[in-house]
């Protein structure tokens, strides 16, 4: 479960060192991935934006692979997808 105390928490770090390593050293309790918004399906929706990265949640649920969640109750971890620049 993440919190959305948690989730601005994470938010804040992320402005400082949006790094997947960076993340897991300050939040050790959660997993973090990190890609780009244009490999997240239109499907999910961020569940916090901060400047130019989307925090989506993440499920490790099943044991086998991590899926994307709009449940905060089930996500496990956090993947930070930084916004593409369109020019």
């Amino acid at each position: 479960m993440i919190t959305s105390a948690q989730l601005v928490q994470v938010g804040e770090a992320t402005l400082l060192d949006a790094r997947a390593a960076s993340l897991r050293q300050r939040f050790p309790k959660l997993h973090f991935t990190e890609c780009s918004e244009d490999d997240v399906s239109p499907r999910y929706s961020p569940a916090l934006s901060v400047d130019a990265y989307d925090l989506y949640l993440i499920s490790g649920a099943t044991g086998h692979c991590l899926e994307l969640t709009n449940d905060p109750s089930s996500a496990t971890g956090i993947l930070v997808a930084a916004k593409v620049d369109e020019q």
